[in-house]
């Protein structure tokens, strides 16, 4: 890759820890230039995300980014945190300072419509968290959609959900906004839990990021000690989780994609929010009974470079 041609991103989140292990990846990777921070309701409330955010980016001494505060709820669900994953605070109960920095004086819709049209070259959007400011997004400025390069996100499952047995989180706690976002009309890279779980980050390597002196590195140690896998292991190593997302666009050849059909379940029950994807070779009796019906076609990540993904992150995080 040219590091004189770093990638522009923007990454929309609702920090949380593995959120923040994203973010320290995207301000030191050398490939990629982090241009915004919009943040959501999910893992936690959104003011609590905007303090979270605020504070990753200063432990990691990012530069001067905007960081804009949107949707504080679903399109139409409730908000339902993940405070027993996360911890109260969103950010593993760590005890980090209150941060010196503040948000932007626009709200995040606005910061993506400003930031996406204003880049010199189209932007890479990587949505971590539930998909409602950027559903918001397309629907208030379809015109960004001419200065989106892709769209990476994390969420959904082909296979096993985690909120519910089919359904992944981020998806789950709105899916409406999710399915909006599968017809964005860009070229867009699903990073979900069939991948996300695999990247483990080896314990010793662990345990060298938590004895680091450098604020940013110390606190990718803390926040991959939290993320430790619930084994019986003596020295467990952490999970990168939505820092995945962050990898496959600094380095799109450690994961494998098939370009399938994915649509979201929307109706009431057991199936809603999962991410029903299309893995027939052929069509069946619906479609022969039926007809075809259109549906958007994702880049649905099925493998990953466990290794070369590790090996990414922490060479840019011990930068």
């Amino acid at each position: 890759m040219e590091t004189d041609r770093p990638i522009p991103v923007i990454i929309d989140c609702d920090t949380g820890i593995d959120d923040a292990l994203a973010l320290l990846l995207a301000v030191r990777h050398p490939g990629l230039d982090l241009r915004a921070v919009t943040c959501v309701a999910g893992n936690t409330d959104v003011d609590g995300v905007v303090r979270n955010t605020l504070t990753v980016l200063e432990q990691a001494g990012a530069p001067e980014i905007p960081v804009a505060r949107g949707a504080e709820r679903p399109l139409i669900e409730a908000v339902r945190t993940a405070r027993h994953v996360h911890g109260h605070d969103g950010m593993g109960d760590l005890g980090l300072p209150a941060p010196a920095r503040t948000p932007a004086d626009v709200d995040a819709v606005t910061l993506l419509r400003r930031e996406i049209l204003a880049s010199p070259r189209p932007v890479t959007l990587i949505p971590t968290a539930p998909a409602t400011n950027i559903a918001l997004l397309l629907r208030t400025h379809p015109e960004v959609t001419r200065n989106i390069e892709r769209i990476v996100f994390m969420g959904g499952a082909a296979a096993v959900g985690n909120a519910t047995p089919v359904a992944e989180f981020n998806v789950w706690h709105d899916p409406e906004a999710a399915a909006i976002l599968l017809t964005a009309g860009v070229p867009i890279t699903m990073y979900g839990l069939d991948v996300f779980r695999r990247v483990i980050v080896p314990g010793p390597d662990v345990r060298r990021l938590r004895a680091s002196a450098e604020p940013g590195t110390r606190l990718a140690g803390e926040l991959l000690a939290h993320r430790g896998p619930a084994t019986g292991e003596t020295d467990p190593g952490g999970g990168l989780g939505d820092a995945g997302a962050v990898c496959a666009v600094a380095d799109p050849e450690g994961l494998i994609t098939h370009r399938l059909p994915v649509e979201v379940s929307l109706a009431p029950g057991p199936s809603r929010g999962q991410t029903i994807v299309d893995r027939r070779a052929r069509p069946g009796e619906s479609e022969l009974h039926e007809g075809t019906r259109e549906q958007p076609l994702v880049d649905v990540a099925l493998d990953v470079d466990v290794a070369r993904y590790v090996k990414l992150y922490l060479a840019a995080v011990e930068r």
